[in-house]
């Protein structure tokens, strides 16, 4: 693209100069709006599923739309008594892992669902993965899925890995989970993993964002509604305002540097920028990506969108630098 081109897409470009890492960057964000699109296309191709069976499958199907690069070396583990998955690329750390907890609003999602990103993160960050498959409500409502994360933690652990060698990561419900387990570590004075990434965490579950209305329109997957049903099958007549369901509130002093990612289409938006303030405010060393144009977990589908991939790049370099 020239800089006459740039110019026409971005208007205001005018006012300073342009080095090749701005070309580069406005390049990626030209490409990915019109790669958004088909995204888009595939995820709303289909009416939205009804029961619990029938959405679980719908997102196996879709996240596994591509599958996982070929030099991916996949393992199943039994993390004490909660299935889970290694993965490792050629030239990744094996004594240093990336524990992710998939999103689908405690109700959904798998290793399935979650593979092609778990593992290009892992390929970022040069370490091994661990995917952990924990239990779903509204069959195991909370705090099932908080019980097998800390199964999983301890099984790490248990395997001679430094917590300083650990870093933590979700998406959605997945990112909740690792603030929370975070949380129950330093609540219980154990030690803490390296650093967290979070992909469009899901924080809140009184859903009091403003941006669950002001972003309706544009978010095709996530619906205020659609919380509500979800927020229901996992907390039933929990309190979310408990701090380990809306880890929103929870105080955040002493917390590992944390990166936080976000789409500017998302309705969970404010869950985000919310949760980033109430970090900063507590001195936590947080970064905060907000993404124009992406929706919500859009690195789930980075073999077909550029932002996705560069969304991943991010996150290895962080996670590079704090393990």
């Amino acid at each position: 693209m020239t800089r006459a081109e740039i110019a026409r897409h971005v208007p205001f470009c005018f006012c300073q100069r342009l080095d090749d890492s701005d070309v580069v960057n406005i390049r990626i964000m030209t490409v990915s709006a019109q790669e958004i699109e088909a995204i888009r296309t595939l995820l709303t191709s289909k009416p939205r599923p009804i029961g619990w069976n029938e959405r679980r499958q719908r997102i196996d199907e879709i996240g596994s739309t591509w599958p996982v690069a070929d030099d991916v070396r996949l393992e199943k583990v039994d993390i004490d008594g909660v299935p889970g998955e290694f993965s490792i690329v050629p030239g990744s750390d094996h004594s240093r892992v990336l524990m992710f907890f998939h999103g689908g609003g405690y109700c959904s999602g798998s290793i399935v669902s979650h593979r092609r990103m778990v593992t290009e993160a892992g390929r970022a960050a040069r370490m091994r993965t661990l995917a952990v498959d924990y239990r779903l409500a509204p069959e195991h409502p909370y705090p099932a899925a908080q019980q097998d994360a800390m199964t999983a933690w301890r099984f790490l652990r248990k395997q001679g890995i430094e917590a300083r060698h650990i870093a933590i990561g979700g998406d959605s419900a997945g990112g909740n989970l690792t603030v929370t387990l975070i949380n129950r570590l330093r609540g219980a004075g154990e030690e803490q993993p390296a650093c967290a990434w979070l992909a469009s965490p899901w924080t809140d579950l009184t859903m009091s964002g403003a941006s669950l209305a002001d972003k309706d329109g544009v978010d095709p997957l996530i619906h205020k509604a659609y919380l509500e049903e979800l927020a229901q099958a996992y907390a039933g007549s929990a309190d979310r305002h408990d701090p380990l369901i809306s880890p929103l509130f929870a105080a955040l002093r002493g917390f590992p540097p944390t990166l936080i990612q976000v789409g500017s289409s998302e309705t969970l938006l404010d869950d985000s920028v919310r949760l980033a303030r109430a970090a900063g405010e507590a001195d936590v060393n947080v970064t905060l990506e907000v993404w124009p144009h992406m929706i919500h977990a859009w690195p789930m589908w980075n073999a077909k969108l550029a932002a996705g991939r560069q969304a991943l790049a991010h996150v290895g370099e962080f996670i590079r630098r704090w393990t």
